[in-house]
């Protein structure tokens, strides 16, 4: 039996595209960093190093759109990609649990 599909991704832009790419790329290491969440100080501290580049393309994919005239962000769409992408598991790693989860 297959899996079930997942739904489509809404077009992108390839700069949105990019845009989403390294969001959530940024999103995953802090997942990784998050010190309310179980884990190993080297773990983290590979992440932190990173970051810094994960950032740098994040600020430069923004650049870019801002360069390219995309001015604004279409919040509805790159939420249906994040989701589509497991955006809402990925950025819950981030906030702080729940006293329930600890």
């Amino acid at each position: 039996m297959l899996p079930p599909e997942l739904p489509a991704l809404p077009a992108l832009t390839r700069a949105e595209g990019e845009l989403i790419d390294r969001y959530l790329e940024v999103v995953d290491l802090l997942g990784r960093i998050n010190p309310a969440r179980d884990g190993h100080t080297y773990s983290g501290l590979r992440a932190a190093q990173a970051l810094v580049g994960k950032a740098a393309a994040l600020r430069d994919a923004l650049a870019l759109m801002h360069q390219r005239g995309e001015t604004e962000l279409h919040a509805a769409t790159l939420a249906r990609a994040l989701r589509v992408l497991d955006g809402e598991r990925r950025t819950a790693r981030v906030t702080v649990p729940s006293r329930s989860d600890s």
